[in-house]
């Protein structure tokens, strides 16, 4: 991230989202400030409110037909300044959230784990005042940025689903500057623009972001790849918790490997060998194909190579989806925190398989 052109911002971005038909008080409008300015502690509030709900719920008398919505669907959540705010702030010490959407979910929760570690707290994965007061520096999480020339370098079509297809480019790159630009920020497209509704995302246009704050730094000596709990842990030599982040590890049909290994190397911007006899068969494709490098490529935009062939920690085209879906056996982080890991590791780290 080139932090000196990002400035931080308290102005307003319009209000994009429409209010929740919920009961609850929906969160307040997604703009610079509200997020900037939000407390976290709503967040615990929150939570005990809607615990107190299900609460009540569970006790009521079972729901009538004069309960009927008469078919007409709630509004669709809307994201929660706190929430991109303490997501913001969990990134920034190494505990990855994932994605920054401003909605709460496992990942959020894991993060919340890894910064009691990192902060040396009692480890729960629960928010509470003695974690806010470790995390929280009073400064904004939201800044601006100008959009850059080569910021719409490398934006190409639509990346097709199958594999012959993708052999057939040169690059996968970004289908559009909006996505490039939300990777960068370790933002979810759709939260870059609700910040930003009127925006054209065009060169010398200056937009809001999340200022996550510099990449993490230092020697990585250990990894656990922890498949019950979907999540990457790097160590120092002397054992400290160093990141962590969400990880999507093997699946049912495809399980990841057992035991410990070794990383034999870093490849930025790789290609990927589609071969059908050695991992898995995609649609119809029945020969070994050279799927070309790019961040919507197969294995995104790092691959870390294990010592157990065939298999790497690498990053993805769908950052959204980390521990949403099942991989071919390795371990899939987001672009962002691929790239970040490569850049502590060297040959001969261990990563160990645990948990499964």
């Amino acid at each position: 991230m080139r932090l000196a052109m990002i400035t931080f911002a308290s102005v307003f971005a319009a209000n994009v989202m429409s209010a929740s038909a919920q009961d609850t008080a929906p969160p307040p409008a997604l703009t610079a400030q509200t997020i900037n300015e939000a407390r976290l502690e709503s967040l615990i509030e929150a939570a005990a409110a809607s615990a107190a709900a299900d609460a009540a719920e569970a006790s009521a008398p079972a729901a009538t037909d004069a309960t009927d919505t008469n078919g007409i669907d709630e509004a669709p959540a809307r994201p929660d300044p706190a929430m991109v705010r303490l997501q913001v702030l969990l990134d920034r010490i190494g505990a990855s959230p994932g994605v920054i959407d401003g909605f709460a979910g496992d990942n959020v929760t894991k993060a919340v784990a890894a910064a009691e570690i990192l902060t040396g707290l009692p480890v729960d994965g629960t928010l509470d005042a003695e974690l806010i007061a470790a995390l929280e520096s009073g400064e904004p999480v939201v800044g601006s940025y100008t959009i850059l020339p080569e910021d719409a370098d490398d934006i190409g079509p639509p990346i097709p689903a199958d594999y012959a297809e993708m052999a057939a480019r040169d690059f996968l790159g970004y289908e559009s500057v909006a996505e490039g630009l939300a990777e960068r920020f370790h933002m979810h497209e759709d939260l870059l623009r609700a910040l930003n509704p009127a925006a054209g995302f065009v060169p010398g246009e200056q937009i809001l972001v999340a200022a996550y704050g510099p990449d993490r730094s230092g020697t990585i000596t250990r990894i656990e790849a922890d498949k019950a709990t979907r999540q990457l842990r790097a160590y120092d030599a002397e054992g400290r918790l160093v990141v962590a982040y969400p990880a999507t590890i093997g699946s049912e049909s495809n399980p990841s490997p057992s035991g410990i290994h070794t990383i034999e190397g870093v490849a930025p911007m790789p290609n990927y060998t589609y071969n059908p006899d050695i991992n898995f068969q995609q649609g119809d494709n029945t020969e070994t194909l050279i799927v070309p490098p790019g961040p919507n490529g197969p294995v995104g935009s790092m691959w870390i190579d294990l010592s157990e062939p065939t298999y790497g920690i690498h990053g993805t085209p769908e950052p959204a989806l980390i521990d949403k879906t099942s991989s071919h056996g390795c371990i899939r982080l987001t672009n962002w925190d691929a790239e970040e890991l490569s850049r502590m590791v060297s040959p001969g780290v261990e990563v160990e398989f645990v948990g499964g």
